[in-house]
C-alpha cells in the first residue's frame, strides 16, 4: 500500500463530509488524516484526505466521489510537487532543571512556546510529518502530558490553482445607489 494525498473541492453544505467519509469507510479504507476548511470562494470548502491504499482501489473511490453532486474537483497531490503541513500543540513536563533543555528544543525546531506554568511548557509546531515526528521524539524524555495534532493540509507548488478553469467567477451583488 502507498500513501496518497487527495485535495477535494466540495460545495459547502451540511452532510458532505459524512457522505465522502462514508465512501472510504464502505471500501474499508482508513483515512489517516482529514482536514476541511473554507477556500477563497465562500461557497466552496477544501478537503485534504490522506489514505494508504493501492492505486486501483483508490481510482474506484475517486470515480465514486466524482459522481457525488457536491464534489467539484478531486486532485491527487504529488509529494514532490506539493507542500504539506500539520499543526501540533504539545504540553510537556518542565522543571526548573529541565526547562532550559525544553526551550532549546523549541528553538532548534523553530516551534513556539504558547504557555508556561511552573511544571509544564505548551508549544506549537507547524511542519511536515517528518519534522513533527522528530520534534516529538526529542520531547519524549521530558514527558509528553498532552498532545493534539491537526490533519494534514496540502497545496500544489507553483502558480496554478486547483480551482483554475473549474469554478465560475464569484460575483458579489452591488447594492443599488440611492438617488
Amino acid at each position: 500500500m502507498s500513501r496518497h494525498t487527495l485535495s477535494v473541492l466540495v460545495e459547502d453544505k451540511p452532510g458532505v463530509l459524512a457522505r465522502i467519509a462514508g465512501l472510504f469507510s464502505r471500501r474499508g479504507f482508513n483515512i489517516e488524516s482529514l482536514a476541511v476548511g473554507p477556500t477563497e470562494h465562500a461557497e466552496i470548502s477544501r478537503m485534504t484526505i490522506v489514505v494508504a491504499v493501492d492505486e486501483s482501489p483508490l481510482e474506484q473511490v475517486t470515480k465514486q466521489l466524482n459522481k457525488l453532486v457536491e464534489v467539484i474537483k478531486i486532485v491527487e497531490l504529488d509529494p514532490a510537487a506539493s507542500i504539506n503541513r500539520e499543526l501540533v500543540l504539545v504540553k510537556v513536563g518542565a522543571t526548573a532543571e529541565t526547562r532550559g533543555q525544553v526551550l532549546d528544543t523549541v528553538q532548534l525546531f523553530r516551534a513556539k512556546v504558547i504557555d508556561i506554568s511552573p511544571d509544564a511548557v505548551t508549544m506549537q509546531i507547524v511542519g511536515n510529518s517528518g519534522k513533527i515526528a522528530d520534534f516529538l521524539t526529542m520531547l519524549e524524555p521530558f514527558g509528553i502530558r498532552e498532545l493534539v495534532q491537526s490533519g494534514q493540509v496540502a497545496i500544489g507548488r507553483g502558480t496554478r490553482s486547483i480551482s483554475e478553469r473549474t469554478l465560475r467567477p464569484v460575483t458579489v451583488p452591488v447594492p443599488p445607489v440611492a438617488g
